[in-house]
Formats: C-alpha cells, structure tokens, sequence
C-alpha cells in the first residue's frame, strides 16, 4: 500500500503523468486474466483525490477513453477467434472462470456487459467471452459505452471532490462536516472496491491455481 501511496504522490504532481496512468489502469483492468489482479480501481480513486479540481474533466476523459479502449478490444480479440480463444493461454489456464463468465452472461444478456463493469474479476472476462459468444458489435458496444460513463464518474468525481475538499478544510478544520462526508464517502467507495475484489476475485482464481488444465 506504502508503493501504491508514493505512486500516487508523484503522479499528482504531473497532470499529463496522471492521465496516462488512469487510462492504462482503467484499460488494463479490462485485459482477460491480467484484469483481476490489476488495482487499476485503487489507483484511480487515489489519483482521483491527489489531483486538482481542475484537472477532473481529463481524468474522467483518460479513465473513460482507456475503459472503452481495453472493452473494446477485448471484446474484439474475442469476436474475432471466436471460442477458440477462450480455449487458449492464459484463457486456458482459468477454465472455471471462464465457465462462470459464459453462465453468467448467458444468464444475464446485455445487462451482463453493463453488470460486469462494476464486478470483479468478471470485469476481465465478460467483455472477451461476449465476442466469443457472438455477440453482435451493435448490441455491445452501446452497451458498453452505458457502463463505462456510469462506472468512470463513480470513480474520479468522489475521489477528486474528497480531495478538494480535504485541501481547502482539512489542515485546519478536520472535524468540518465537508470533510467528514468527504472522507466518508471515500473510504465507502475504496471499501466497497476491495470488497468486491476479495469477495468475487480471490474464490474465482484460487479455484484454478493448482489445476490449470482442469475442465
């Protein structure tokens, strides 16, 4: 956590350096596999409450750019080879979740795409098993493009107000009201975050680890 605070620290202090890092994060987060491990939600709310009020608009530009981008793509990876690669390294090396990714898109549809934004690590996996599913580019993409402004001002825009508001009252009025709901509203959206990743990611891939070639 103490390298992910210094991360944060320096990347706050370079507004071009922060938007890079939140468009990778947020397009990383949607990379089959890599996904679930990445703490691309993490960084993003942190450097959400490091930057300026002012750079929000860009932030939430990056972050949204990068979660459209990494969908994007994997959906298409996935369209493309069809389910071939879902059967194909690192896919291969996580057959039940990939399992649970097919019911529970074929449960849930479209709103599997919109839900899966907002679900770890099923966020690393729907996107690519949805192309591989056949599902037509005109059914996902808006879709998709829904989820994603719903989930990217959920992350900055807490993160960027708590941040602002900590800098104007923090230092010398802590007990302010602004700053206890600030303080409380991000440590309600990091908490819920972990939440969802120790709750849904770690049963997931701690099935596989060990029988990678299982069915």
């Amino acid at each position: 956590m103490s390298t992910l605070n210094g991360l944060v620290a320096v990347l706050s202090a370079h507004p071009l350096w922060s938007c890079a890092a939140v468009f990778v994060a947020a397009l990383l987060e949607a990379v089959p596999v890599l996904g679930s491990f990445v703490p691309g939600s993490t960084l993003i709310l942190g450097i959400g409450a490091a930057a300026t009020f002012e750079a929000l608009p860009a932030l939430l530009v990056s972050t949204i750019a990068g979660a459209l981008i990494g969908d994007g793509a994997a959906y298409l990876l996935g369209y493309r080879g069809k389910r071939q690669i879902l059967q194909a390294w690192p896919l291969s090396a996580y057959p039940r979740v990939v399992a649970r990714s097919e019911r529970f898109f074929a449960r849930h549809g479209m709103l599997a795409v919109f839900f899966a934004r907002f679900i770890a690590p099923i966020r690393a996996f729907v996107p690519v098993t949805a192309g591989a599913l056949d599902m037509p580019p005109q059914r996902f993409f808006p879709v998709n493009l829904a989820a994603v402004l719903t989930w990217a001002p959920l992350h900055v825009v807490p993160g960027a107000l708590a941040g602002a508001v900590l800098r104007r009252w923090g230092t010398t009025e802590w007990h302010h009201p602004m700053v206890l709901a600030a303080l409380a509203a991000v440590a309600c959206i990091v908490g819920w975050t972990i939440w969802q990743h120790l709750r849904h990611a770690l049963p997931w891939l701690a099935a596989d680890i060990g029988e990678p070639n299982s069915p």
